[in-house]
């Protein structure tokens, strides 16, 4: 378990780090908010385009180890490397900047995916036993959580430090690299002599088009893979817009906002351990139940919940006021529950697909790990371009932020407006549309 666990840690590390900083990143290297929201899309595009030819190639890798550690092991450095690349700030116009985050995007994804989707597939072919993959998720996603919750600690010592924001930023693209290199491969070793024994693709030669039909004919798959999208679009248009509400809506300094997804990443923690307790005494659908509405009542908390009075521009005079420290006291307990409730993303669509996987004769776990990662990425991709565009639609400006003040621009109402949608109302509908979907999941299925 811990080995399966440690391997989601260098692309956990990598996920957390882009959902919270890269966009702020990219403002700050000089790029226009819409240019911005598109190299996000840009690189969840690619992301979900490689996903289904990695998926493919792993299930009919050959070698001593089976086919999906020799995929890990050989995209570990090149993860690394690149995670350190796209954190450095080239000089020049905001197109020669725009190009290198486009090329450096790319080599970044298809790193993460030769890592993530063979990885991601070990959790069907070493059990099939149901309980067994609920557990190897759990630790999966425990691995995860602790990875960027690390990854949010380096950022917040880091970017910290005295220097120019640009080369914080690529130090701290320099040590999370590192990190994720050494657990990818510590991981590797651990789960050799499993991904030996474990079950393996049938192996038989069948057009591409045909497979994708099966997929497609494989109704629960699609109910589990249409979940999954709603549920990471709304956490992934959380993780983008968050800092941006903090401190552009909410009036938090700087200094401190940059610690404000660390109690999410420890309740998020928290809740695999209270959902998989959950999935494991009643089933998982009561877990995505119960989950999903504590998301939902803390979204909407977010929607409503009061600024910050601003006493001065420097300092900590901010929270001299008793009105402030009351509302920041809050704000840390709804960003508790949103973890808690947010959770259940990572947890229980994972934990759904090997029932869709086994409901096809052939179990291709590749090819329909591929299928589910690639639509859900297809989906962020929209939607944080749907961030970019809204936000530039709104008036957004880019804020400069002075290390010891407040940020220097007020936003208009209808950025402010639009920032506290994104954080509460949207993500709060896309939630409640996953469960309208998984009302009618085969009963026979939730018992288990």
């Amino acid at each position: 378990m811990f080995s399966y666990g440690l391997g989601d840690a260098g692309t956990g590390l990598v996920a957390t780090q882009f959902g919270f900083f890269l966009f702020k990143f990219f403002i700050s290297a000089g790029l226009p908010v819409i240019i911005a929201g598109s190299l996000l899309m840009l690189i969840k595009i690619w992301d979900a385009i490689n996903d289904p030819l990695i998926g493919w190639l792993s299930d009919r890798t050959q070698s001593r180890w089976g086919p999906r550690i020799p995929w890990m092991v050989a995209a570990s450095v090149p993860l690394g490397f690149s995670l350190a690349a796209i954190w450095w700030t080239p000089s020049g116009s905001v197109l020669t900047k725009t190009i290198y985050y486009a090329i450096i995007s790319i080599v970044v994804m298809t790193a993460y995916t030769s890592i993530n989707l063979p990885f991601a597939a070990l959790s069907t072919e070493i059990s099939e036993k149901t309980a067994v993959r609920t557990r190897l998720n759990a630790s999966r996603f425990t691995g995860s959580i602790i990875a960027g919750l690390t990854g949010l600690i380096i950022a917040g010592v880091v970017l910290g430090s005295e220097g120019s924001a640009n080369n914080e930023y690529f130090l701290m693209g320099k040590i999370s690299g590192c990190i994720a290199v050494a657990a990818t491969l510590i991981s590797c070793w651990g789960l050799a002599p499993f991904a030996k024994k474990a079950r393996r693709p049938s192996g038989k030669v069948e057009a591409i088009t045909l497979q994708f039909k099966r997929i497609f004919r494989n109704k629960k798959f699609i109910k589990v893979i249409t979940l999954y999208i709603l549920l990471w679009c709304a956490l992934q248009l959380m993780q983008t817009v968050a800092l941006i509400y903090v401190e552009d809506v909410l009036n938090v300094p700087t200094y401190i906002a940059k610690w404000i997804p660390i109690p999410f990443q420890i309740s998020a923690l928290m809740g695999l351990q209270i959902w998989t307790r959950v999935s494991n005494k009643f089933n998982r659908i009561s877990a995505l139940n119960y989950g999903a509405i504590m998301w939902i009542i803390s979204c909407t908390a977010a929607l409503f919940l009061p600024s910050l009075s601003k006493i001065s521009g420097v300092g900590d005079s901010l929270f001299l006021n008793a009105g402030n420290i009351f509302l920041f006291i809050l704000l840390i307990f709804i960003i508790c529950l949103i973890g808690i409730g947010a959770s259940t993303a990572f947890l229980i669509p994972w934990s759904l697909l090997p029932d869709a996987i086994d409901e096809d004769p052939e179990k291709p776990a590749g090819l329909y790990t591929a299928w589910m990662v690639l639509i859900q990425k297809i989906g962020i991709a929209f939607s944080v371009q749907l961030l970019g565009f809204l936000l530039y639609l709104s008036g957004y400006q880019s804020c400069f932020i002075d290390k010891d003040s407040l940020n220097i621009i007020e936003q208009c109402y209808s950025a402010q407006l639009t920032i506290r949608l994104c954080i509460g109302f949207i993500p709060s509908l896309l939630v409640i549309i996953g469960l309208l979907i998984m009302r009618k999941w085969d009963q026979k299925l939730i018992t288990n």
